[in-house]
C-alpha cells in the first residue's frame, strides 16, 4: 500500500504544478490593477507605479510565476497583496469554519441520501420509489444559490425560526452554533444527497438481485438483516467513491454556500480576494483546494481497496 501511495503522490505533483500554472494566469487576465486599488484611486501615476514595484507586479508575467514556484517550493504561499499577512496564516483561521461546514453536510447528505436511496430499491416501482428519485432529481436540479436564497426567506425572515448569517458563537452555547449550521448545511447537503440516493440506488438494486442474496433468502434469512448487513455490504464500494468525490466537491461548493450566508470560512475569503484583487491570496487559496481534492481521492482509493480486498494495488495503479 505505501508503494501504490507514493507513485499517486508523484503523479499528483505534475498536475499540480499544471494548475498552478493555469490558475496563476487566468488570475492575471482578471480585469482591474491590484497596485491601483491598494494605493487608492486618487493615487497618481507615480505612486501606482510604486506601489507595484513593492509588490513586484512590474515584473514580466513570467518572471512572476517563476518567483511564485520558487516561493512555493520552499512552503512559501506568498503574501496578501490586500494586508501583507502570508497567505498560509490567512487561509488557517478560515479552514475550520470550512471543513466543520463540509463535514456536517456530507454526513447529512450520506445518512439522508444512504438511507433514500436503499428504500427505493427495496420498494422498485412502488409509491416511496417515485418520491425517492423526485426528491433526488430535485436536489441536483435546483441552483444551490436560490435555494439558498428561498431558504433564509422562509426560515428567517418569515417565520424567523432560524438565523439566517454568520456563524454564532460558542460563547452563547453549542445550541447557538448549530442554529446558524442548519440552512448552510441543509443547502450544501442538497446535490450530495440526491448523488448518494441514486447511486445507492443503482448499486442495491445491482446487488439484491444477484445469486447471493437469492441464496441468502432460500436460507430462510430476515428481509432486513438481508438488506442491512449483507446487501449494504456489498454495494458499498461504488458509495465510498461516490462520498470521497462528493466530500471534495463539497469542500470547494462551499465556496458558495458560505457567500450566500455569510459563513467566515473559505468562500468567503477568496470572494473578498477576487474583488481586492489579491492574486496571491487566490492562488493559495485554489492550490490549497486542488491538494484536499488530490488528498481525498488517494484517502477513497485507499478505502475503496480496504473494502474491496479483490482489487489489487497495482491493477487500481494501472500496472
Amino acid at each position: 500500500m505505501g508503494r501504490y501511495c507514493a507513485k499517486r503522490i508523484l503523479s499528483a505533483i505534475p498536475l499540480l504544478l499544471a494548475i498552478s500554472f493555469l490558475i496563476f494566469m487566468y488570475i492575471h487576465l482578471i480585469p482591474g490593477d491590484p497596485a491601483r486599488m491598494q494605493a487608492g484611486m486618487d493615487a497618481t501615476a507615480e505612486e501606482v507605479a510604486l506601489v507595484r514595484q513593492q509588490l513586484g507586479l512590474d515584473k514580466p508575467l513570467l518572471n512572476q510565476y517563476i518567483d511564485y514556484m520558487k516561493g512555493l517550493f520552499t512552503g512559501d504561499l506568498g503574501n496578501s497583496l490586500k494586508n501583507g499577512a502570508t497567505v498560509a496564516a490567512t487561509i488557517a483561521p478560515r479552514f475550520k469554519p470550512t471543513i466543520m461546514l463540509t463535514i456536517c453536510s456530507i454526513i447529512w447528505a450520506t445518512i439522508v441520501g444512504v438511507g433514500l436511496g436503499i428504500i427505493s430499491a427495496v420498494c422498485r416501482g412502488k409509491a416511496m420509489d417515485y418520491i425517492g428519485m423526485l426528491i433526488a432529481i430535485s436536489g441536483i436540479s435546483i441552483p444551490s444559490f436560490w435555494l439558498g436564497l428561498m431558504l433564509v426567506n422562509l426560515f428567517s425572515v418569515q417565520l424567523g425560526w432560524l438565523p439566517a448569517l454568520g456563524m454564532g458563537s460558542m460563547s452563547k452555547g453549542i445550541g447557538d452554533v448549530i442554529s446558524h449550521m442548519v440552512l448552510p448545511c441543509f443547502c450544501l447537503a442538497t446535490i450530495p444527497t440526491a448523488t448518494f440516493a441514486r447511486i445507492t440506488r443503482s448499486s442495491m438494486l445491482e446487488v439484491i438481485h444477484s445469486d447471493s442474496i437469492k441464496a441468502l433468502r432460500a436460507r430462510g434469512i430476515k428481509e432486513s438483516s438481508i438488506i442491512w448487513k449483507h446487501a449494504l455490504k456489498n454495494a458499498l464500494p461504488p458509495i465510498v467513491t461516490v462520498l470521497g468525490l462528493q466530500l471534495a466537491s463539497a469542500f470547494a461548493g462551499a465556496i458558495l454556500t458560505e457567500s450566500i450566508f455569510s459563513w467566515p470560512g473559505m468562500g468567503t475569503m477568496i470572494v473578498s480576494a477576487i474583488d481586492n484583487r489579491d492574486y496571491m491570496l487566490i492562488q493559495g487559496t485554489v492550490l490549497f483546494i486542488a491538494v484536499v481534492f488530490v488528498v481525498v481521492n488517494l484517502l477513497v482509493d485507499v478505502v475503496y481497496m480496504i473494502i474491496n480486498p479483490r482489487v489489487s494495488y497495482d491493477s487500481k495503479g494501472g500496472n
